[in-house]
Order: structure tokens, then sequence, then C-alpha cells
């Protein structure tokens, strides 16, 4: 199984048969997709311009469309060397037990899914790199009362969503799962309570 940066290299590949090419490019999204696969492809081409069902994109496109998604899976894995270097370090100064951070982090080792956005067509305008650059920022710092990534307000609850974990809170601007750890105790029950006003 091909992983992340071969997949990357015939995204590149000029040679390749540009069929290839966009598969390939649909292949990293299995290695990495912050929103989740679907709603991930469907920022990459409407921020790059193609069609998610285009089987000829323009090359140029696909390409510009993987050095956003390289540029984000770096930040990521960045956040993944220090978040390992600290619990290292915990477990050294006999902390053994996880914190609230670390138990939404074991969700999303990898990368997949990091700002889930469970509906395809609502997830973050801005560059990836940028909405993960926010995430790790709040996660870094004390529960705030927004959508860190946003700074929406509108936060509801969700139940089934096609996530783990599968509920809580949705940002409805730019529509991505924000977790909990980010969230104070007031806006998390704010986001329930409006979990009980959506009507059925």
């Amino acid at each position: 199984m091909a992983g992340f940066r071969s997949l990357a290299r015939q995204v590149r590949d000029p040679r390749c048969d540009l069929a290839l090419r966009r598969y390939s490019l649909r292949k990293c999204l299995e290695r990495f997709a912050p929103y989740g696969h679907r709603a991930t492809w469907d920022h990459l081409c409407s921020r790059w311009g193609f069609g998610p069902e285009d089987r000829s994109p323009d090359p140029a496109r696909l390409v510009a469309a993987l050095d956003e998604l390289e540029e984000a899976r770096k930040v990521w894995l960045a956040y993944e060397v220090e978040f390992a270097a600290r619990r290292r370090k915990e477990k050294h100064d006999g902390l053994r037990r996880p914190g609230y951070v670390d138990d939404w982090h074991r969700l999303t080792w990898g990368g997949f899914g990091v700002a889930w956005c469970d509906d395809p067509r609502l997830h973050p305008r801005e560059p990836l790199a940028e909405v993960l650059r926010r995430l790790i920022a709040a996660l870094e710092r004390e529960p705030g009362e927004v959508c860190p990534v946003c700074a929406g307000e509108q936060l509801t609850w969700r139940y089934d969503l096609d996530h783990e974990p599968s509920e809580g809170p949705v940002c409805t601007d730019c529509g991505i799962l924000v977790p909990c750890p980010v969230l104070t105790q007031e806006a998390l029950a704010t986001a329930r309570r409006e979990r009980l006003l959506v009507p059925a």
C-alpha cells in the first residue's frame, strides 16, 4: 500500500496519466484528511477550481491542491511530534493518566478528521494549514466560548455523527465538530441546550 509521500509524487509526475494523478490525490486523503475524506475533497475541489467528479482536471490545479494538503499535513505532524514529546515527559514525571485533550487527540492520530465536518459541503473556507493552526492554538490555551476556527458563536450539539466521537458540538457557521477540550463547560452546556431547541 502506497504511503502519502509516494502518492504525492504520482500527483506531481507529468509522465503519469492524468486519471492516475487525480486518483493519487484522492488516495492521499485516505492518509490525511482533516475534515474527513469527502469534506476535504470538496474543500480542495472548490478552492482549486475543479469539479469533484472531473476526471481530467487541470494538472496544475491538482498540484496546487496537493501543495495545500501537504502544508496542512506538515502543521499536523509537527503538532504530533510535540504532543508525543510532552506525553513522554509527563509519563517520566509520573503523570500516567492522559488528560482531556489527550483523549480527543487519541481519536485523531494521523490527522484524519481533526476538524471533522459531517456535512461534506459545509467546511471552513480558509486554507487547511490555517484551520489546523487555529485549532492547535486553541488546544494549547484555556478553553473558550466560540468555534476556534471561525469564531462562530452558534454551536449545536449533534448526535449520530459519522465519526468518533459520534456526538459533540458542531459549529453551524463552518461545519466542524469542535473538540470539547477547547470549549468551556458553559459553552458545552449551551450547545447541548441548542440541540434541544432544534426541531426534530
